[in-house]
């Protein structure tokens, strides 16, 4: 066994361990495997793929005992490795999470395919009708960091719509995604379907990141879920199509007509729920009419976080400590939040122009007319109104389980579930007609 470098939370690092697959053309031989399986999955019936789906929540089911114990496996090795508290919660796993993500298989299974929906269609004046169906993109790639809950959710979601999966996790995380890949496979060959519409890139490399991100005619949509160097190195190596699941610096904007109540129960739900993942707030903007009434009952609230805020913050909360630009333009990830006094929605949507990178931003009013102005001028892929941003979620949202929440425009916004895992064709009938 060699070692080599890896990409490994969210920065590129050395001395991982390099499993199956490192070989000079091994990720594109991967790559056409998956290719092949991808044809048998498109036209197998949705009762087939939906059976496989059931099959993987069964077996995760029956053996989480082996996929706890290699994730501990993982995240003893991470520990030792220095890896911080953010990095450890999303790399471990436990009961409830494996609970999780059976029931999100189970569900995606349940909901109604969107292969073969006929979108719209008309009918020309000389004959023609048209309509435009949704059809399977093809192969999926995904390259994620920690995270293995993302193996089997994106597993669900692509063969759901009819896809083959390529898989790249980090070094961070090997053993366990290794251990459920190997039951997703033996469950697709119970159902009747190739093993390979799912595969694992075991190399955890950054040369066969590389690679993996340039399997031109594989690869017909790569997802990166993680940091921002792994977003960066996607979009500097990347020559496939991809949509970017980018930065999550989300803020919560307290309007002066605000149920203060409301407000503070938003404030710490979104922030200390989970502060690891990408849909918690990063900054805190808050009307300056309320400021004094809001943020000394907001602070003792947010008990664990740090503060850091503006001049106008601090004379109201003399223990935060002063905000830079970096700070209202960080991801923090953890127990840091930081705050500005805002002297209304205009200078509200104006800090979430400037620092804001496109995931999810909400705020708090008895307003209507505020919350419509909020909605339409903030550019999100998701604006909230009085409530947390923590449900900007695929699952939460009614659409199963997500694949990423994407920050782009094209071709996805948003949470990415079914619909967007599938693309438009033309579908043409005729009666012997020719152009003239």
């Amino acid at each position: 066994m060699t070692t080599s470098p890896s990409i490994s939370a969210g920065r590129v690092t050395s001395g991982e361990p390099v499993g199956a697959g490192t070989a000079a053309g091994a990720v594109a031989s991967l790559g056409r495997s998956a290719r092949v399986a991808s044809r048998v999955v498109a036209t197998a019936s949705s009762g087939v793929r939906d059976g496989a789906i059931e099959r993987w929540a069964d077996a995760l089911e029956r053996h989480a005992d082996r996929i706890l114990d290699a994730n501990q496996t993982d995240v003893d090795r991470a520990v030792g490795a220095g890896m911080g508290a953010t990095g450890l919660d999303r790399l471990r796993l436990d009961g409830a999470r494996i609970v999780a993500m059976v029931t999100g298989l189970r569900r995606v299974a349940s909901m109604p395919s969107p292969v073969g929906e006929v979108v719209d269609g008309w009918v020309r004046p000389n004959g023609l009708r048209v309509e435009r169906v949704r059809v399977p993109l093809g192969v999926i790639g995904v390259i994620y960091e920690n995270r293995p809950n993302v193996t089997s959710d994106a597993a669900g979601l692509s063969l759901k719509a009819g896809n083959a999966t390529m898989l790249r996790g980090s070094g961070s995380a090997i053993a366990t995604n290794s251990a459920i890949v190997a039951l997703l496979r033996d469950g697709l060959v119970s159902a009747g379907l190739p093993a390979d519409a799912v595969v694992l890139l075991e190399d955890t490399s950054h040369r066969a990141a590389v690679e993996f991100m340039q399997l031109q005619g594989i690869v017909d949509c790569l997802i990166p879920r993680g940091g921002h160097e792994l977003v960066e190195s996607v979009r500097a190596h990347a020559t496939v199509p991809y949509v970017i699941d980018g930065d999550g610096n989300c803020h919560l904007y307290v309007d002066v007509t605000a149920d203060l109540d409301q407000a503070e129960e938003i404030a710490a739900n979104a922030k200390m729920q989970r502060p690891g993942v990408c849909n918690s707030i990063e900054t805190l903007l808050v009307h300056a009419d309320v400021a004094d009434a809001f943020l000394p009952r907001v602070a003792r609230r947010l008990v664990g976080v740090t503060l850091v805020g503006d001049e106008a913050t601090r004379r109201r909360l003399p223990d935060a400590e002063p905000a830079t630009e970096e700070d209202y333009a960080t991801e923090f990830l953890g127990m840091r939040l930081a705050v500005a006094v805002v002297d209304g929605l205009d200078a509200a949507v104006d800090h979430i122009y400037r620092y804001g990178s496109g995931h999810s931003e909400a705020i708090v009013t008895r307003d209507v007319a505020a919350a419509d102005a909020f909605t339409s001028r903030v550019d999100a892929a998701a604006v909230v109104v009085n409530a947390s941003t923590r449900f900007v979620d695929g699952e939460e949202l009614g659409l199963g389980a997500e694949i990423g929440i994407s920050t782009q425009k094209l071709h996805a916004r948003g949470p990415m579930g079914l619909r967007e895992l599938t693309c438009i064709r033309y579908v043409v009938h005729g009666n012997g007609q020719v152009r003239t």
